[in-house]
């Protein structure tokens, strides 16, 4: 199982802040490929997995917005009942909780990409075989 890079970029909690990162992101050629957003502590909190990390938080900073990085369990599922409850059901017998997660694209219309964030990274990797 891969891991991917999340940022989250921290942003005021008013009306029109998801559309204007997400704006500016796209306008510098960077997919958004996963999102969960949230107010965390009084913040906007834009989680987000991008096809250019690196690019993207240079953008993000240009614009004010602070960002944090952290990896996630990447798992590849099939599109059918079942898939999600099987990979979770492996990381809770691995003694592995789940602080979080989303999904996102995997290119395909018969897959999504379901994103962790686990206290133990190197674990659930191995647990989510």
């Amino acid at each position: 199982m891969p891991k991917a890079k999340q940022l989250t970029a921290w942003v005021q909690d008013r009306p029109g802040m998801l559309g204007e990162v997400a704006s500016v992101l796209g306008a510098n050629k960077v997919n958004v490929v996963a999102l969960f957003a949230g107010v965390l502590d009084g913040r906007g909190a834009i989680r987000m997995v991008v096809d250019k990390p690196a690019a993207a938080k240079k953008i993000l900073a240009k614009h004010g917005w602070e960002t944090t990085e952290e990896d996630l369990l990447q798992v590849t599922l099939s599109d059918k009942p079942g898939s999600l409850g099987t990979v979770a059901g492996k990381l809770g017998q691995a003694g592995i909780n789940i602080q979080y997660a989303y999904a996102g694209t995997a290119h395909s219309a018969a897959k999504v990409n379901v994103y962790f964030a686990v206290g133990d990274l190197p674990a659930a990797l191995k647990a989510a075989r």
